[in-house]
């Protein structure tokens, strides 16, 4: 069995899969956004899911990746419950480009890649057929920033949509819950230390 090794990028991307990626934006500054662009292409990334209400970056991207297909899928950071319509459109996106071509490979991004990008990622990753727990382990494991703070509602939404048995249900719903107490997240911490320009991950 080949163990999968997420590459190490420029960009603000992890690879969860070899090839599904989440992370942040593009850097504020023109030309290191640039330079954070030509490192995803030269990870082969053909496929951009932008899940910030607040900004949208598509006229930039595809302005210097005409190859480069972009879907703006804005919902707020608020921490309340994400829509199913949500998690609907950015799967069927994410999956028929994976299918379309073994080539295609697809990041779906917020801003700090700490919940939204990472709780849609999540979402893909279940109608892809993966373990809820495997699945959101693979992320933080990839990027330990993540919080995935999205991921009960991901999983609300996949199990309503291929209408999964209750106990199933049940069960998947009491794994996550285990893997929350024993992976603690500080988001806010983390976030801080992010404005601040300090390492998230650091002491």
């Amino acid at each position: 069995m080949t163990i999968f090794e997420t590459p190490r990028t420029k960009a603000n991307i992890d690879f969860v899969l070899p090839r599904l990626a989440t992370g942040g934006d593009l850097h504020e500054d023109d030309h290191k956004a640039i330079d954070q662009l030509a490192d995803m292409i030269d990870h082969d990334v053909t496929h951009m899911v932008d899940c910030r209400l607040e900004a949208n970056d598509e006229e930039f991207v595809t302005s210097h990746d005409r190859e480069m297909k972009y879907l703006h899928l804005g919902v707020d950071d608020d921490g309340g419950q994400m829509p199913h319509s949500w998690y609907e459109e950015g799967t069927k996106w994410i999956i028929k480009a994976l299918r379309a071509d073994s080539y295609n490979h697809v990041v779906v991004h917020c801003h700090m890649g700490i919940n939204r990008g990472p709780s849609l990622a999540f979402a893909a990753m279940l109608a892809m057929g993966h373990d809820p727990v495997k699945a959101i382990d693979k992320i933080r494991t990839a990027r330990p920033i993540a919080g995935v703070s999205y991921a009960e509602d991901a999983l609300n939404w996949f199990h309503v949509s291929r209408d999964i048995a209750a106990d199933q249900r049940a069960a998947d719903k009491a794994a996550l819950r285990a893997w929350r107490e024993a992976n603690p997240h500080e988001t806010t911490r983390i976030v801080r230390k992010i404005r601040r320009g300090e390492s998230p991950m650091g002491s």
